[in-house]
């Protein structure tokens, strides 16, 4: 009998068909500064960057974790490539980089063209709005490795910075604010603890009337991009640190641009939690700290600036459309409370 690769469960008419149909998607994406078309061994970039005295590049690369369960089971799989692009870029974003290119890698026991098409476009989407080109990708097909229904994404964001303009919290000084701008929900975070408490109890289908949707709409909200507001804050207002509020949450991410001596005071009933949170909580009977240290909890992003600028910066948002609040204070160390 013969064997082909087909019968082993990879098909490479599949992958052709995928590349074939997802080009016009890229090139959407594509930049002056993008040289060559999707197909080639390497992606080609020009790195001549004329409005910039000294360059840093910047790059990360992430994945979207669990979340990626619920598209499967409920067979929605065109947010799932936003979520990945905007995660990225906002964690390049937090050093004070502007997003140049994207890589995605796509991983999966089968190769379903249309589901990988509709996570390609996604990525596809995201780049366009963050200004930020799509310029190459791997589609790996492992039978045995993943099942059939199953997929996998990663991405390598690349940006750039001015040198001198790098945000590494080296600014950051005891008595600086915190200023949280608000989640659109888990982001790409917890969803393994979220599905372990929520899906014991609710239908994915469920609609429930504190959410104002299903849970399903609720979990596969898109991690939104804060590109806009930190560029005009950047701009516009003096900022000594950013953070990225991911795994970890708000103190384990923000911890991470403070030097030594200065520790966080954070109030933790600042703010309204979303009602996703809470659901998690009263599933599963969540401990706090777990909550905190799991969860984003509606902050996707914090903003350290001096005490005396948080009312000019508050306001600066607000013209701006977005919703800041003050979440916590940075502190000595020597006075944490433990």
């Amino acid at each position: 009998m013969l064997v082909t690769y087909a019968k082993a469960g990879v098909s490479i008419d599949d992958g052709e068909r995928l590349v074939s149909r997802i080009k016009s998607a890229a090139r959407s994406t594509f930049t002056k500064s993008v040289l060559r078309d999707i197909g080639a061994f390497g992606a080609f970039f020009d790195a001549r960057f004329k409005s910039y005295d000294s360059p840093v590049l910047v790059s990360s690369v992430d994945g979207v974790g669990t979340k990626l369960k619920i598209a499967q089971m409920t067979h929605r799989h065109d947010t799932v490539g936003q979520d990945l692009v905007n995660h990225c870029v906002n964690d390049i974003l937090v050093c004070g980089a502007t997003p140049l290119f994207f890589l995605d890698y796509f991983a999966t026991g089968k190769l379903d063209v249309d589901i990988a098409e509709s996570v390609i476009r996604g990525f596809a989407k995201a780049c366009r709005a963050n200004g930020c080109s799509l310029i190459g990708g791997e589609t790996a097909e492992m039978p045995g490795f993943y099942s059939e229904n199953e997929y996998d994404i990663a991405g390598t964001i690349v940006g750039v910075v001015e040198k001198k303009q790098i945000i590494d919290g080296k600014r950051v000084r005891k008595g600086d604010v915190l200023i949280g701008l608000p989640s659109t929900g888990l982001h790409t975070n917890g969803y393994s603890l979220a599905r372990k408490v929520l899906l014991e109890k609710f239908n994915l289908s469920d609609q429930v009337r504190e959410l104002g949707s299903t849970l399903a709409d609720a979990l596969l909200t898109v991690h939104r991009s804060y590109r806009k507001i930190v560029g005009s804050l950047l701009k516009s207002t003096t900022v000594h640190g950013l953070s990225h509020i991911t795994g970890g949450g708000i103190v384990g991410n923000t911890v991470r641009i403070l030097q030594k001596g200065l520790d966080l005071k954070v109030d933790w009933n600042a703010w309204d939690r979303p009602h996703i949170f809470q659901m998690i909580q009263r599933a599963g009977n969540v401990p706090e700290d777990d909550m905190q240290r799991t969860f984003n909890l509606g902050v996707g992003l914090v903003v350290i600036v001096p005490r005396r600028t948080v009312s000019e910066t508050l306001s600066f948002m607000r013209r701006q459309g977005e919703a800041g609040f003050v979440v916590g204070e940075v502190i000595s160390s020597l006075n944490r409370v433990t």
